[in-house]
């Protein structure tokens, strides 16, 4: 499962407007109001077709209002998160040290740089970031998610139940959530718990593939071999690279005596992730 970092985006240009205006004036590149506020809506993501409009406009927010202003904290978490998005961590690790550095009260930082740590593999530097974003922010749910996934990926599956528990009762309608907990429910043996989470996901994300690959390990583990093929086939469908479906869905075949099929599709999963076998003797389906 994938880190989630959604808590980076501010809603609409105001937020950092406000800030340039309150914050301490530095020496501006006589910037038209007109380019600023284009700059600013870009750097809140306004330009969404890849992550380089909101890194220029990040970019020369920062240029514009100096370092000691408030906005230059949120533009180096914005554009960090851009950089996180482009797949370039360090750029994004060092942009929100930055922000860290101008603002150690944001929760926004510190989970944004936990995920960059997380996507990196540096997952107790991760947890020490997601740590510090609740102690700021107890009712940071994206927070508890990315932890959650993050605990994951270190095999503490308890852990990881217990952080979406929290996330589910502090925002009911993160469907991350439901699907991270089925996932986890699922590998803990909650099956009958575990399906009711995924079914309450797909209600409101109908085409998540993570969804419909951990239903049909659910099922899986349940001995219900059609629907969890079923499952499969729709992830596919979504992800067709999916490693993990493809070569759930070999096992299902296998367990349904269509060796040809179980063959080539864990062979072409083995392909995509050589371990992928070792995963899933890890979740209890062999």
């Amino acid at each position: 499962m994938e880190s989630v970092a959604r808590g980076t985006i501010i809603n609409g240009v105001a937020p950092i407007l406000i800030l340039l205006l309150l914050g301490t004036p530095a020496a501006p590149q006589n910037p038209t109001t007109r380019s600023l506020l284009e700059n600013l809506a870009l750097c809140n993501g306004s330009d969404r077709t890849s992550p380089e409009p909101q890194i220029i406009g990040c970019t020369a927010v920062i240029d514009s209002v100096g370092e000691r202003a408030p906005a230059a904290a949120m533009a180096y978490n914005n554009r960090g998160d851009a950089y996180t998005t482009k797949g370039d961590y360090d750029r994004a690790v060092k942009d929100f040290d930055q922000s860290i550095k101008l603002n150690p009260a944001d929760a926004k930082p510190f989970n944004n740089r936990g995920v960059a740590y997380s996507k990196t593999g540096e997952y107790d530097l991760a947890l020490k970031d997601f740590e510090e974003a609740i102690r700021l922010d107890p009712n940071y749910a994206k927070a508890f998610i990315n932890r959650a996934e993050t605990y994951e990926k270190k095999n503490a599956y308890d852990l990881a139940a217990r952080d979406y528990d929290e996330a589910i009762r502090l925002d009911p309608g993160l469907k991350a959530a439901w699907s991270g907990r089925c996932w986890t429910r699922a590998i803990l043996g909650e099956l009958q718990a575990a399906l009711e989470d995924c079914n309450r996901a797909l209600q409101s994300e109908p085409t998540d593939a993570a969804t419909f690959d951990s239903r049909a390990l659910t099922y899986m583990k349940m001995g219900r071999f059609d629907p969890a093929i079923d499952d499969y086939n729709s992830a596919l469908r979504l992800e067709p690279k999916l490693a993990s479906a493809l070569y759930g869905r070999g096992l299902a075949k296998r367990k349904k005596g269509d060796a040809v099929g179980s063959d080539a599709d864990m062979s072409a999963a083995r392909k995509i992730r050589a371990k992928i076998g070792d995963d899933f003797a890890r979740y209890g389906v062999q």
